[in-house]
């Protein structure tokens, strides 16, 4: 492989998006993603794999409160209501992906904080929604590490804090959409 050499959390996110890609394609199923804290890395990560543009009709990026607003339709009174970071906004940010990819037959959206600044019962919580056509959607609360694989603590640099926390996100949310098509 030209001598490239992944880390032990890129060999797993890889495994998992292996995984992800072949329950898809048994299911006929076509993902869109509405990232927000992860920023298109879960989207980024699927397309890793070769043929997964069978799969993933796309990401909405919606990094910003206007975004979520303007791109997906997310209501204002919602996310001041509860909170960006909330079940009921990643529920909707799901729904909303949905509706505006025709083709796509399963949503997951993720909204979180991923620190250092947030507050502090807050540090680290995201949220999925996992939304299909004419069924229930569902959110799950994750609790995003700060830690090395080792279990060092990067406290003291909050830009690690967030790499560390984004590839958790990814992890945790890819093993849960897994968990939910299979």
């Amino acid at each position: 492989m030209l001598g490239i050499s992944l880390t032990p959390p890129q060999q797993e996110l890889d495994r998992l998006a292996t995984q992800l890609f072949l329950a898809l394609e048994r299911t006929g199923d076509v993902l869109v993603l509405a990232e927000s804290c992860t920023a298109g890395l879960i989207a980024a990560t699927l397309a890793r794999i070769p043929g997964m543009s069978r799969r993933l009709a796309g990401s909405f990026v919606v990094y910003q409160i206007d975004s979520k607003v303007a791109w997906l339709g997310i209501s204002a009174d919602t996310i001041q209501a509860h909170d960006v970071v909330s079940p009921e906004v990643a529920a909707s940010m799901a729904i909303q992906a949905l509706s505006r990819t025709p083709h796509a037959t399963i949503a997951m959206s993720i909204t979180g904080h991923l620190g250092p600044a947030a507050p502090t019962v807050l540090d680290g919580v995201a949220w999925l929604g996992i939304a299909r056509s004419g069924v229930t959607t569902m959110t799950v609360q994750l609790q995003l590490k700060a830690d090395t694989a080792s279990g060092t603590s990067l406290i003291e640099d909050p830009s690690l804090i967030r790499h560390a926390r984004q590839t958790d996100a990814v992890q945790q949310a890819l093993s849960r959409l897994l968990e939910e098509i299979c």
